[in-house]
């Protein structure tokens, strides 16, 4: 192939200063390790770059499924000094979800990093920039490193976020004004359990990436993924705690609706026992038979609403007493 195919996103030789340059499809291709290291990025979707991975990259069958899958969950593999990688990173891209990660995939001998995606994502871009401006790594694991580290650093934001908005609806559950919280409250919930989702197995892969025995990794460059990691384990833990903050939340809501259901329940009760005798007096004085007394007496009727007040006034003490009211 003497043109760069369709879907390669860029062709960057490091120069070993922390810069970088555009290699042409020609360089690419003619490329040895004594050059630079040799950061090839495609979008996986375009045909052009699944012929040039399954025929001119050199990766085997599984290398190259791992790079092309439609979906694939974080992981680390590695066979000798080959790596295998794939992470995830939150959706910072315009009108799309933080918990709808990004997945980034990569192959790596320690001399070359052959990496795709589907959706572009801001940590690449910064790197780029890195880059470009002469303050980026110098070699493969460096990348490797930087890149994971903006990845994890970008998540940051996401989790403040969550916290705030899980503050905002605690104080709206005290203040008692519920609106639409229960709706607000189960798309947080639902938003922490997505990101969490990829988070945790991503950890797995950091530990395993970590602890395998690969060559270009160094003692020291596994300090920094360690160091990496438990930045990553923070953010897991503050989600978790967003989660369960989200539940208390939650079961605050559902006992002050039921309690006001209770109040407004016990409103009624009352007002029914109150009213029932005096239903059932009125009733026996409204009956149409003979005898009734009082059908000839004027102030009869004003007897009986004396009596049916002094009855809702003895119930009402009575409730009184018994501290129902």
């Amino acid at each position: 192939m003497s043109e760069a195919p369709a879907g390669l996103l860029h062709a960057k030789l490091l120069d070993g200063q922390g810069g970088a340059r555009d290699a042409s499809w020609a360089e690419v291709i003619d490329w040895t390790s004594d050059q630079g290291c040799l950061w090839l990025h495609f979008d996986f979707e375009e045909e052009a770059a699944r012929e040039w991975l399954v025929n001119d990259s050199g990766l085997n069958d599984i290398a190259y499924s791992a790079l092309v899958a439609e979906d694939t969950r974080p992981r680390a593999i590695n066979r000798g000094d080959n790596l295998l990688l794939a992470l995830r990173g939150v959706n910072l891209n315009p009108g799309k979800q933080p918990d709808d990660m990004v997945s980034v995939r990569l192959w790596s001998n320690g001399q070359r990093i052959i990496s795709t995606r589907k959706y572009s994502l801001q940590s690449t871009e910064d790197l780029l920039d890195d880059l470009d401006g002469g303050v980026g790594p110098s070699d493969a694991v460096s990348l490797l490193l930087a890149w994971i580290d903006r990845i994890t650093w970008r998540m940051g934001g996401t989790v403040d976020n969550l916290e705030e908005q899980v503050d905002e609806l605690e104080e709206q559950v005290v203040a008692g004004d519920t609106g639409s919280m229960r709706t607000d409250l189960t798309a947080l919930r639902r938003q922490c359990i997505s990101l969490r989702r990829y988070l945790a197995p991503q950890r797995e892969a950091m530990n395993r990436l970590a602890s395998e025995p690969i060559g270009w990794i160094g003692e020291l460059n596994r300090l920094r993924l360690r160091e990496i990691n438990d930045r990553l384990i923070r953010h897991i833990e503050d989600i978790d705690a967003v989660r369960e903050r989200t539940a208390a939340a939650q079961d605050e809501l559902l006992t002050q609706v039921s309690e006001e259901m209770n109040r407004r329940s016990y409103v009624f009760t009352v007002v029914a026992t109150i009213f029932l005798p005096l239903g059932f007096f009125t009733g026996l004085m409204g009956i149409n038979v003979g005898g009734m007394p009082g059908v000839d007496d004027e102030g009869a009727f004003w007897i009986v609403v004396g009596l049916c007040v002094a009855l809702m006034g003895g119930l009402a003490a009575l409730f009184r007493w018994n501290r129902w009211l």
